[in-house]
C-alpha cells in the first residue's frame, strides 16, 4: 500500500487515483479516506488525479502516541502534497478534515493551491465560547469523550444516525451506509479518535481563514446535527477572501442518495471554474 512517512516517522496511507490536475481529500472524525470513494470516482472519471490520506491515527496509518493535533495533521497533509509535488491543487475537506485543510492552508501557504472546498466543515469554532456564542457547549464535547471511552462501538453505531440523519421524519438513508459508517470508525485507534475531540471543536481557524486567498466553495446542509451551520458555513463565508456559499436545505452532515449526488454536481462545477 502507498504511504509517506511524516517526521516523526509516522506512517500516512493515501489513494492516488486517475490523471490531470490534483484534487485532495480530507475526511472527517472519526472515518478514513474511503469515505471519499464515490467522490473520488466521479471527480477522477472526469479527467482529475485524486488522492485522499487516512489522518494519522485513523484507518490504515500509524497510530502513534503523540501528534494527534491539528499543527500536525495539517503538517502532515502538506507533507504528503509535497512528497507526490502535486501543483495546482484543490482541496476538499468534510468536518474536521475542513479544518485539517484550513489550518494547512493558514500554516502552509497557497502557493501549490488553486482552490479550496469547505463541506459541513468545523471552522472557523465549533466551541461555544464568549466570543463564538452560536457555538456548542462543552458538554457536548464532554459527552463524545465519554461516549468513546466507555463504549466506542456503540456509541459510533449510535452516533451514525444523526449523523447522516437517519433520525428524522422521512429519512431514506440506508443501513448499509451506517454500517459502514461505523466500520470506518472502528478502524481509528482509541487515542487517537479521543485526541481528535478537542482538535475537531475546540480549534480556533479564524486566522487561517483570513489568510486564505483562493477561490473557496463552502457548502453545508442546514440541518446538520453534528456541525451545526449558524457557527460554521455563514461566518467560514465571511472571514474569506473569495468564497461562494452554498447551503442545501434539509442536507444532514453526512450526505448521502439525492444531497451527495448534488454535491459532486456542485463540486465538479466548481473544479471546472
Amino acid at each position: 500500500m502507498p504511504f509517506v512517512t511524516a517526521r516523526d516517522g509516522t506512517e500516512i496511507y493515501y489513494k492516488d487515483w486517475g490523471a490531470g490536475r490534483p484534487v485532495v481529500f480530507s475526511h472527517g472524525w472519526p472515518l478514513n479516506a474511503d469515505v471519499w470513494d464515490p467522490e473520488l470516482l466521479a471527480v477522477a472519471d472526469h479527467g482529475y488525479r485524486v488522492v485522499a490520506h487516512d489522518r494519522r491515527g485513523h484507518g490504515r496509518s500509524s497510530q502513534p502516541w503523540l501528534g494527534n493535533d491539528m499543527d500536525t495533521y495539517a503538517d502532515d497533509l502538506a507533507g504528503l502534497i509535497d512528497a507526490l509535488d502535486l501543483e495546482d491543487v484543490t482541496l476538499v475537506g468534510h468536518s474536521t478534515g475542513g479544518g485539517e485543510v484550513t489550518r494547512c492552508l493558514g500554516r502552509h501557504g497557497t502557493a501549490r493551491t488553486r482552490s479550496l472546498v469547505l463541506l459541513s466543515a468545523v471552522p472557523p469554532l465549533m466551541l461555544r465560547t464568549r466570543d463564538n456564542p452560536e457555538g456548542q457547549p462543552v458538554e457536548v464535547f464532554d459527552a463524545i469523550r465519554s461516549g468513546v471511552r466507555d463504549d466506542r462501538s456503540q456509541f459510533y453505531r449510535d452516533l451514525s444516525s444523526p449523523f447522516y440523519g437517519a433520525n428524522r421524519s422521512g429519512a431514506s438513508v440506508s443501513q448499509g451506509v451506517m454500517d459502514a459508517f461505523w466500520l470506518m470508525s472502528m478502524q481509528v485507534g482509541l487515542k487517537g479518535a479521543f485526541d481528535c475531540i478537542a482538535q475537531f471543536s475546540e480549534t480556533d481557524f479564524e486566522e487561517d481563514l483570513r489568510r486564505i486567498d483562493v477561490p473557496t466553495l463552502v457548502a453545508h446542509g442546514d440541518d446538520d446535527q453534528i456541525v451545526p451551520i449558524e457557527a460554521a458555513a455563514p461566518k467560514t463565508a465571511e472571514r474569506l477572501k473569495d468564497a461562494t456559499l452554498k447551503i442545501y436545505p434539509g442536507a444532514p452532515h453526512g450526505l448521502a442518495g439525492d444531497h451527495r449526488r448534488e454535491f459532486q454536481r456542485d463540486l465538479l462545477d466548481f473544479l471546472g471554474r
